[in-house]
């Protein structure tokens, strides 16, 4: 029953990572069919982005209230209700409008199941399930491609995984005996003193109110585990977002081959995370967390080195993507360790919400700098978040301990 339930949630982090691509494969498309501007794929983005945040800060809440099986199946249902809207939206406005149930959904199951994993499963799992999730994100674009190869257009791009998450929202329904019964399983099964102290946590039946954001913020070590959160989101989606413009811009590749080449950079993350997940059985959350630090940090040395051919920045990028793999999902998992499972739901809600501000603000605040100072600063820009992140990750460690 634990293995089926576990199952169950591998194939939900892989379909939570095809939509998240979509838009930016099909916008293309989309903007010319709509009468959009080409700018306006901001909008949706940040529409999105606010949802998501908006409901990451009610998980507690909503958890407390719900349960974490609920809040994921009614999370994934809104999902899938706003891509299926995507899917037949006549203009521009209903995709606005869809994007608000879209980011509510998107961000509740975040929050809920990142904690709920985080507890009740062990640092490798975590690490493998952001793996799928990364696998998701490379499918989501070639579903989009195939529909729009095959003529269909880019609303049978959405509808594909739109069905896709309906069938998964039935699945985790059907699978809700099993997330109330978790804990039961864990105390009966744990073969280790950790996971019977985390079970016997887990069984407090005491009420417990939300915690809220002023809550989590005077918690000792709360606020530096959230500056972590965001500096991580904003070193990932700069890179994201502005290593092909680098590329161009700053090394002299051209567009084409820079297009495809920024790949490198998620297919870093994406087997990072595949092997971080053996690694986490002889590494601690922290030593991960740190030795992803140390592969970002030579990552960025090597984009700066004048290397031929443009290596250095092919190279350095897949370096960076391998050194972000690990720290994501360590943070998650090594919350509930830091701060005990009754307040780690709070605390994961408001690093989704820091995750979700840092992938909103920072990359664009990179962009008007490389507009009006230098597009070099790109690996300078990277280097002031790693620094702040890794001053907060040992101002952490000074103050608590796992």
């Amino acid at each position: 029953m634990v293995n089926l339930l576990l199952a169950v949630i591998y194939i939900a982090f892989i379909s939570l990572g095809l939509p998240d691509a979509l838009l930016g494969s099909a916008w293309p498309t989309m903007s010319q069919d709509l009468g959009a501007p080409v700018s306006w794929a901001g909008g949706i983005s940040m529409t999105i982005s606010a949802g998501t945040i908006i409901s990451a800060l009610l998980s507690d809440r909503m958890t407390l209230r719900f349960g974490a099986g609920r809040v994921t199946a009614v999370s994934v249902g809104m999902t899938a209700a706003a891509l299926l809207g995507f899917s037949i939206a006549p203009n521009y406005w209903v995709l606005i409008l869809m994007a608000i149930p879209y980011g509510l959904g998107a961000g509740g199951v975040d929050a809920a199941l990142n904690n709920y994993v985080a507890i009740h499963y062990e640092s490798k799992h975590m690490s493998w399930l952001h793996c799928m999730w990364g696998v998701g994100t490379l499918v989501g674009p070639y579903v989009m491609g195939y529909a729009l190869s095959n003529g269909q257009g880019w609303p049978w791009g959405y509808r594909y995984i739109g069905i896709i998450q309906i069938v998964l929202t039935v699945m985790l329904i059907a699978s809700l005996p099993l997330w109330k019964s978790r804990k039961e399983v864990s105390a009966a099964t744990s073969d280790n003193a950790a996971d019977n102290i985390a079970a016997n946590t887990a069984e407090v039946t005491q009420p417990r109110r939300p915690l809220g954001v002023k809550g989590v913020l005077a918690i000792r070590g709360a606020k530096e585990i959230l500056v972590m959160f965001l500096c991580y989101c904003a070193i990932e989606q700069t890179a994201m977002l502005w290593g092909s413009s680098y590329m161009v811009l700053a090394d002299g590749v051209d567009k084409v081959t820079a297009a495809s080449r920024i790949a490198v950079l998620y297919f870093g993350i994406t087997i990072g995370r595949a092997l971080s997940g053996f690694l986490t059985m002889r590494f601690s959350d922290p030593v991960m967390i740190r030795i992803g630090q140390a592969l970002i940090l030579i990552g960025i040395v090597v984009i700066l080195l004048p290397l031929p051919y443009h290596l250095g920045v092919y190279a350095g990028l897949a370096i960076l993507g391998l050194g972000c793999a690990p720290v994501y999902p360590c943070i998650i998992h090594s919350t509930p360790a830091y701060f005990g499972e009754e307040n780690s739901q709070a605390i994961v809600g408001v690093q989704m919400a820091c995750a979700y501000v840092g992938t909103m603000l920072m990359p664009p605040l990179f962009g008007l700098l490389a507009q009006y100072v230098t597009i070099r600063l790109f690996p300078f820009y990277l280097l002031v978040f790693l620094v702040l992140m890794v001053v907060m990750h040992e101002s952490l460690r000074r103050k608590r301990t796992i």
